[in-house]
C-alpha cells in the first residue's frame, strides 16, 4: 500500500514539474519575443513628435495628417497600430520587418505637411535645356525632338538655369518624379552629359584611344 502511494506520489510529483517547467518555458519565450521585438526597429521604437498646427485622424485603418501646406492619408496593414498621444504618435507593429518602414512612412507625411520635401536636378550638355510650359516640363536634351512631361499633381517646378527644383508635400511623389526626369537622358558615361542630380558623382570612363601606327 505504502509503495503504491509513493509511485503515485511520485507521477503527481513528476507531472506539476513538467507542467511548471513548461509553463516557465513559454514565459519564458514570449519574454524573449517581446524584448526581440523592442531591440529589432530603433526607428520603429521612436515617438513621432506633432508638430503644432498638424491634426492627426484615425478612421478604422486610415490615417490622415492635416497641415499647414496640405493633407495626405494612408491605409495602414492590419500589421501596424498607431497610438496617438497629446503631442506625439507611437506606432506598434506586431511585424517587425514593417515597424521601421511605416513609422518612417508616417514621420515623413507629418514632415510633407508642415516643411515640404525637394529634389533638384541638373543637366550638363552643350545645348541642353529645360523649360516649363503651364503644367509640362519640356526638356531639350539631344533628341531630334524635345520631351514632355506631365508634372503630376501636387508638384511645384521651378527652373533656374539648368537646375530643376521639385517640390512637394508627399516624399514619395517628389522622388519617383525626379527619377523619372533623370531616366529622360541618365549621364553619359564618357563626357557626362545628360540629366543627374544635385551632388551626384558620375564617374566617367577613359575615352578609346586610337593605336599607335594604325592604318
Amino acid at each position: 500500500m505504502c509503495g503504491e502511494m509513493s509511485v503515485g506520489v511520485k507521477l503527481l510529483l513528476n507531472s506539476v514539474s513538467g507542467l511548471c517547467l513548461r509553463s516557465t518555458l513559454a514565459a519564458l519565450v514570449s519574454a524573449l519575443t517581446s524584448l526581440s521585438n523592442y531591440f529589432m526597429s530603433k526607428i520603429g521604437r521612436q515617438p513621432i513628435h506633432i508638430p503644432e498646427g498638424v491634426t492627426i485622424t484615425m478612421r478604422n485603418s486610415k490615417i490622415q495628417v492635416s497641415g499647414p501646406s496640405g493633407m495626405l492619408e494612408r491605409i495602414l496593414p492590419i500589421q501596424i497600430t498607431v497610438k496617438k498621444g497629446e503631442d506625439e504618435l507611437k506606432i506598434m507593429s506586431k511585424n517587425k520587418a514593417l515597424w521601421g518602414t511605416w513609422r518612417a512612412h508616417i514621420a515623413n507625411m507629418v514632415r510633407g505637411v508642415t516643411q515640404g520635401f525637394e529634389k533638384r536636378v541638373e543637366i550638363h550638355g552643350i545645348g541642353y535645356k529645360i523649360g516649363l510650359q503651364g503644367d509640362k516640363l519640356i526638356c531639350q536634351v539631344g533628341f531630334s525632338h524635345p520631351v514632355s512631361a506631365l508634372i503630376p499633381y501636387g508638384l511645384a517646378c521651378e527652373v533656374n538655369e539648368n537646375i530643376l527644383t521639385i517640390r512637394g508635400i508627399d516624399k514619395e511623389k517628389v522622388g519617383q518624379f525626379a527619377a523619372f526626369v533623370r531616366s529622360i537622358k541618365p549621364p553619359d558615361s564618357y563626357k557626362g552629359k545628360g540629366i543627374r542630380y544635385v551632388g551626384e558623382v558620375v564617374k566617367l570612363k577613359p575615352g578609346k584611344r586610337v593605336g599607335v601606327g594604325a592604318v
